[in-house]
This record gives C-alpha cells, sequence and structure tokens, in this order.
C-alpha cells in the first residue's frame, strides 16, 4: 500500500533497528550539534489527546497551553533543528471545549494545520459521527495523513485506512506506523457510523506493517526507523500498568522490536517508561497526558549507514518550556486563529436554548458563598437527568454527575441587557461544564453501583473529605453517616422498585468519571462501556431542545438516618423512639424556608420537628432534625384465629380494633415521603368484612403473603427488612400505597428491602420506594418474628 500523500509536505515509510533506554521526563535531551560527523539527529515531538484545547487555560505547567503556545515550542525546535517532526497520537478533535466544538472543530483543525502537523493516529474521537464524517470533513480539511492498521475491513485484515506514513527528515524515513485502540468497534462509537468496519487485533496488525516496511522491498515503502503511534494506552503513569498481561502490556511487550518507540494515548495518562521488546531491547513508551498541557520529546541519533544509533525520550510541560522562536509567523498564525474562532464562539454562545424557572446552584459551604461539592445540589441532580435522557436511547436507567464538573450555577436573573430574567444562553450551559467531556454508558451491578456511592468518602486526608454525586431522576438512596467505610449505603432504588446487589443497570457517566477520576474506582469497573460520542454540553443543547422551560428538581435523592436500635422483640407500646435525620435540605436553599418535618405510622402523628438548616461544611449533612416520641398505648395484638372470629360480625355490629405493625412515614416540607424500615404497633378500626374475602385488607394471606413471583416480590413483608411481600401497598383501595404520599419527581422515598444492611443495624435503616408505593404487608405483631437483614 502506498503511503499517503499530503498537500503540504513529502511523506516516506520506514524500518527499525535497535534501540536504547529511554530516559527520566527531566533529561536533557543532547542538541543536534553533539551528533558525530555523518550522524542525523532527529527531533519527534507529539501531542494526544488535544480535543480541541485551542485556548489557554492558564499558565500554571499542569493547564492546557492552548494551541498558539504548543506552535510556539514546535517551531522554537524546528529552528534549532530542521528535522523536527511533528506528530499526534489521536482525538485531535471531539470532546472540545465550547470555542472549538461550536464550529465542529474547524479552528482545532485550522490551527494544527498551520503548525505543519506532520501525521496522526486516529483515535476514538475522529470517529464520533462515523467513517463518512473522517473520511470527509476531518481528512478533506486536515493537511496531514491520518493512520491506523488495525480499523479494518469486516471480515478481513485489509485496513480501512491508510496503515502508515512515512516522514523524511535529513535523508532519513521514519515510518509511523498507526492503531487504534480495540475497543472502538464496538463500544466506542456509535455502530451505526462504522458499519462495515471492524477491529483486528495491534500487535499482529503492527507487526505485519513493521515486516513490510523492513522486507527491503520498495514497492511497499522503505523505512530506517520505525515508530507506532497507538491510541491506547496504561491506565496510570505507573510501569506496572504498561506491563504485564493487560491489554497496554500485550502491546509494549508483544510489537516488534523493529519498532523503535511506542508513542500511545487515549487513557490521558503521563508517563514516560524504558519497557523490553520482544527481543529483550528496551525502547520508549511514552504518553503526554491530554489537552496539550504536555508535549512528548524523542530524539533520534541515525548513523550514515541509516542505523539507529540512539533514542531518547521526555515528556514536558508546554506551560514550563522557556523555548521561544524567532520567527513568529506560525505562533502568530495559530493566534489569529484562536481569537477568530473565539469571536466566533461569543456570538454563537449569546444565543438562546431554553428558559428556567429558578435558580439551578451548585451546593455552598457555611459562607453561603463557596462552592461545596460535599453537598446535594440541584444542579448536580439536574445535570444527571439531562445526561441520562441524553443516552436514554443506549437505554441509559441512571447518570451520575461529578460536583468537579460543575463550574459555575445557572442562574435565573438576567446578566445584562439583552438576556431576559431566565434565559439560558448557549455559553451560560458551557460554562457550567467546559470541560468538554462525552458521555459513556456501561453496565454496573447494584454492588457496583454501592461502591460508587461509597466512594464518595473519598480517601482519608484529602482537602475534599466528601464528594456528592448528582444523581438523575428516579434514582434515590439512603445512608448512615454514623457507619463505618464501605458500610454506609443502606438502601437504593429506581422509580420505586429496590436495586438489589445482583441487579444490573445500563448508567451513564461523564468521560472523566468513566475511567475513575476523583477516587471513584467503581465506575472504571462497569462492563460493555460505549462512549456516546455526545458532548456533555450538546447533551444540555438537546434537552432545552425536548424540554424549552426547565424547573429545578427539588426533591432529595439521598437522605441520612439513625434511629433507635429496634428490641428483639419489635417496639412496644410505651417505647421511646429517636430517628435523627439528615440531608433534608439544599444549601442553596433559604434557609428561613427549611420548614419542619412530621414522622406518622398509620394515621397517627407522633412527632413533628423543625428542619435545622445549619450548613456541614465539606459535608451533605444540612437539614437536620430529630423526631423523639413514645409508642402510643394500643390494644395488645389479637391472636390469629380470634382476630379471624373477631372480624364475622354483622354489617350493623360495632367494627373491632386490631393493632398492626404500621411503618414509620416521615414527612418533609416539599410533601415528599420517607418510609422507614421500622415500624411500631398501632391500633386501627377494622372493616367488618367476611374473613374469607380475598380483598379483605386485614388477612395475613394479602398483600405480602409471599408470591415471590407476583408485583413487588422479594420486598419485605413486615417492616423488618427481611420478607418476601408482594401487592402493591392499596391496602383501602384508594389507588394509593397506604402510608405513602405522592411525591416529587424522582419519587418518594420509602422502605424497599434491598439487601444492604450490614447485620444488627436494620432498625437504624431507611430505605427507598418511590412512586410504586408501599409494599409492607400488615400482619398481627404475634406473627412477626424479629429479624434483620444480611448483606
Amino acid at each position: 500500500m502506498n503511503a499517503h500523500s499530503s498537500p503540504r509536505r513529502r511523506r516516506l515509510a520506514g524500518a527499525s533497528a535497535l534501540v536504547a533506554a529511554g530516559v527520566l521526563t527531566a533529561l536533557t535531551v543532547p542538541s543536534a550539534a553533539l551528533a558525530a560527523e555523518g550522524d542525523t539527529t532527529i527531533d519527534i515531538l507529539d501531542v494526544n489527546d488535544f480535543h480541541g484545547r485551542i485556548e489557554s487555560e492558564g499558565t500554571a505547567a499542569d493547564k492546557a497551553a492552548g494551541a498558539a503556545k504548543l506552535a510556539a515550542v514546535v517551531q522554537s525546535y524546528r529552528e534549532s533543528n530542521p528535522n523536527t517532526i511533528f506528530a499526534s497520537v489521536g482525538d485531535n478533535v471531539g470532546a472540545s471545549t465550547f470555542t472549538s466544538l461550536i464550529q465542529q472543530d474547524a479552528p482545532t483543525i485550522d490551527a494544527l494545520n498551520a503548525m505543519d502537523l506532520d501525521v496522526s493516529a486516529i483515535g476514538n474521537h475522529e470517529l464520533d459521527k462515523g467513517q463518512d464524517d473522517l473520511t470527509g470533513r476531518i481528512e478533506d480539511r486536515a493537511q496531514w495523513p491520518y493512520v491506523s492498521s488495525n480499523i479494518v475491513e469486516a471480515g478481513t485484515t485489509d485496513p480501512a485506512f491508510t496503515p502508515w506514513s512515512i516522514v523524511e527528515r535529513g535523508g532519513v524515513k521514519v515510518g509511523f506506523i498507526g492503531a487504534t485502540t480495540e475497543d472502538l468497534i464496538p463500544g466506542l462509537v456509535s455502530p451505526g457510523g462504522v458499519q462495515g468496519l471492524a477491529m483486528a487485533p495491534i500487535v499482529g496488525q503492527v507487526n505485519r506493517y513493521a515486516d513490510e516496511l523492513t522486507d527491503g522491498k520498495a514497492d511497499n515503502g522503505e523505512a530506517d526507523v520505525l515508530v507506532l503511534l497507538v491510541h491506547e494506552g496504561a491506565t496510570t503513569g505507573a510501569l506496572a500498568d504498561a506491563t504485564g498481561t493487560g491489554a497496554f502490556g500485550k502491546i509494549t511487550s508483544g510489537v516488534s522490536s523493529k519498532v523503535s518507540a511506542i508513542v500511545s494515548a487515549h487513557t490521558h495518562a503521563t508517563y514516560n517508561h524504558s519497557i523490553p521488546g520482544p527481543d529483550g531491547t528496551v525502547r520508549p513508551v511514552i504518553q503526554t497526558g491530554s489537552y496539550g498541557v504536555n508535549y512528548g520529546h524523542l530524539q533520534l541519533t541515525v548513523g550514515a549507514d541509516k542505523e539507529l544509533k540512539s533514542i531518547t525520550s521526555e515528556v514536558q510541560s508546554v506551560n514550563g518550556s522557556t523555548r521561544v522562536p524567532a520567527d513568529q509567523t506560525s505562533v502568530q498564525e495559530v493566534s489569529g486563529i484562536v481569537t477568530a474562532a473565539k469571536a466566533k464562539a461569543d456570538v454563537e454562545g449569546a444565543k438562546k436554548l431554553g428558559d428556567i424557572t429558578a435558580d439551578l446552584r451548585r451546593a455552598v459551604q457555611s459562607d453561603r458563598k463557596t462552592e461545596n461539592r460535599g453537598g446535594e445540589s440541584v444542579l448536580g441532580n439536574y445535570i444527571a437527568e439531562v445526561q441520562r435522557s441524553a443516552t436514554e436511547r443506549q437505554g441509559s436507567q441512571v447518570a451520575f454527575m461529578n460536583p468537579g464538573g460543575l463550574r459555575t450555577d445557572m442562574l435565573f436573573a438576567s446578566s445584562g441587557a439583552g438576556d431576559p430574567d431566565g434565559q439560558v444562553t448557549y455559553k451560560e450551559a458551557a460554562l457550567v461544564q467546559p470541560f468538554a467531556n462525552t458521555l459513556v454508558t456501561e453496565d454496573m451491578t447494584g454492588q457496583q453501583i454501592k461502591d460508587a456511592l461509597e466512594q464518595q468518602w473519598q480517601p482519608d486526608g484529602l482537602e475534599r473529605p466528601f464528594l456528592k454525586l448528582g444523581v438523575s431522576d428516579g434514582f434515590a438512596y439512603t445512608y448512615d453517616p454514623d457507619a463505618a467505610r464501605g458500610a454506609r449505603i443502606t438502601g437504593m432504588t429506581l422509580d420505586g422498585a429496590p436495586i438489589a446487589l445482583d441487579d444490573t443497570l445500563k448508567v451513564t457517566v461523564n468521560s472523566f468519571l468513566s475511567t475513575g477520576g476523583d477516587n471513584f474506582a467503581a465506575f472504571a469497573s462497569g462492563t460493555n462501556k460505549a462512549d456516546s460520542g455526545t458532548v456533555d454540553l450538546q447533551a444540555q443543547v438537546d434537552y432545552f431542545v425536548a424540554n424549552p422551560v426547565v424547573t429545578p428538581p427539588s426533591d432529595q435523592r439521598a437522605v441520612g438516618v439513625v434511629t433507635t436500635p429496634v428490641p428483639a422483640a419489635g417496639f412496644q407500646p410505651g417505647d421511646e423512639v429517636s430517628v435523627a435525620l439528615s440531608s433534608l435540605v439544599f444549601s442553596s436553599d433559604d434557609p428561613a424556608a427549611a420548614g419542619s418535618v412530621s414522622v406518622i405510622a398509620g394515621d397517627v402523628l407522633l412527632a413533628e420537628s423543625p428542619i435545622d438548616p445549619t450548613i456541614v461544611d465539606k459535608r451533605d449533612e444540612q437539614g437536620r432534625a430529630t423526631l423523639t416520641f413514645t409508642v402510643p398505648e394500643g390494644t395488645v395484638a389479637t391472636p390469629a384465629d380470634a382476630r379471624a372470629s373477631a372480624l364475622a360480625v354483622a354489617p350493623t355490629a360495632t367494627a373491632p380494633t386490631v393493632t398492626t405493625d404500621e411503618p414509620l412515614v416521615v414527612t418533609l416540607p416539599n410533601g415528599q415521603t420517607i418510609t422507614l424500615a421500622v415500624t411500631v404497633p398501632i391500633e386501627t378500626a377494622a372493616e367488618p368484612t367476611d374473613p374469607t374475602d380475598p380483598t379483605d385488607p386485614t388477612d395475613p394471606g394479602t398483600p405480602g403473603a409471599g408470591d415471590p413471583t407476583a408485583p413487588g416480590a422479594g420486598l419485605p413483608a413486615d417492616g423488618t427488612g427481611t420478607g418476601t411481600g408482594t401487592g402493591t401497598g392499596d391496602v383501602d383501595g384508594d389507588g394509593v400505597a397506604d402510608g405513602v404520599r405522592p411525591g416529587t419527581a424522582g419519587g418518594d422515598l420509602a422502605f424497599t428491602g434491598a439487601d444492604l444492611v450490614a447485620p444488627g443495624i436494620a432498625a437504624g435503616v431507611l430505605l427507598l420506594a418511590g412512586t410504586l408505593g408501599l409494599v409492607l404487608a400488615r400482619r398481627k405483631r404475634a406473627e412477626r418474628e424479629a429479624t434483620v437483614l444480611t448483606d
């Protein structure tokens, strides 16, 4: 196959030879002037996962420097050594920030053209909009070749794109073989956009072309040195993650030693390793992180016989570079491209997306100004629902949003002339989520979701000890703030149905969380991962199209609870019970509107208390209340046989009273209800009906009497957290589950019976149900055995 020919430069192709050990990041690489007579020194600069970061995001060494500063670094190397090559390892476009995104990354492609990019691997984001978009819009504008050897025509090993490209400098032909993560199809892009394509093993395809480019047959191209540009990488900067039996370890150990260096990408990790190839020869294996924060530098010394004599490597900060080019032409060209793109983005950014009826705010600290990433927020929950909605066609059921990804509030008030109250513009939405993460779906078990929620409590010693995840509509959970690490989450529901630990749900997170960002390792453990290609900002745009007016969600999707431990025989009349609740209000709300909380059992109001809105810094405990009451005196439970006789009375007779176990139901000021996994005996009047009537609500055989296949199967029948109750909980036939009041969006919080509770603490656990209603069989105390849930 012939090498790709650029409109701007001639590309040639190459072979490999002996390699020397890579060097540490801080190494000062010898200059071209130190090479022996007849030697050629070649500098190869590279970036990976640039993702359209054309604007500077600051001057610190760990910030994206922007395209102009990157252009200055590249130009300075070219001035000191004309034998300089500039390469990319893919994902130049896609997941871009607003300035580039709004013009479909045309400014990024133009900036890289102005920097004279020589060659790029194909990353997964180059295919976000399908193969036709890559071979048409992107490649038509780009003035460099895209290469990948292992994206093949389905059913063959024939590459669908140019597999390699050669760049000649100083008479030396450097061959760049491209490769793309094998997870591309079917996991990382929309299947419809890559029909007819498949993935071949990276190692086999790279070795195939390494052989062809060094076999001496000019028809196939001939290279003096080979470099692999592979859009795959180690998950961290640790050497162990770049070796061993993992996907990337198989590449570093299996790719032919004819390849002198492996330049990697995709995982946004930063490393500079020296790893032996199959024949034991050590070679550099590097990745620069992402966003143009760093650049990679390989320096090759090639003898007059075209044999590679040495190779060194380093990874350096772009902002940290002190290199300044004498010729500013290319830098000024890039700066002009960025300036024009920003001006265009400002115009587009002023366009209206939709309206909001009130503020969508992040949580705040006790000064009511500083952001609190540990608090549940209206904005976090809203964005999570936006992202679930955006991936609903992929089957998404639940979405989670990291608080650090929300950089400002979405405010109702006008920002100035031309921006009426309630209007949300493109720019305002972009400022909320400026990182241009894409949305990733994955399958997670209930256990993995629980693990992710447990990881909100961060590792010890961090400045932010707790990071509150935003959660989408319909998902809710409870926690015990006093429990031990790993045992705090006590129940989870989706649309009112309990989530068991062995259930599997389709979950959406952004690309940052999907790789375990912010110490949420559980999100990296999901299966069947698929990158939707949808940027988080685009998800907001689409959501406003479907919902032109957005009302902020007001329901709490996580509530903390600690209750008085339930005695072995259950609570008895006269017992003192205390229920301590937390996370009942949003810290951004007006504290004067906190209101009060009440608890009932059946129709009996047991206690009421004002909610303390005092904010707990760095945590989610604001909105606390303690409800304390005495279990009311009532009739001693009637034995089952006597009960049946008592009910068999004439319709005109006085209805007897019976004592039933009623769950404690907490009601918040907004009408949202919380049903505890705790019951108390309450005396109620029994309907004088035939005890054999299957609709008799006091019949111990109805609802909750054990059919595991019936609706609600697996839910507790007795309020202790261990039953197998069934039915709807609509005891009085009014169409509403008894003990549960209509809730707000996202569902009421109620007992579910999800087996997440460690032995011995079931009494203090609050579990969630929601709009499916309370599924609790009302049995006589004499029929209930005190038990606890087990993990």
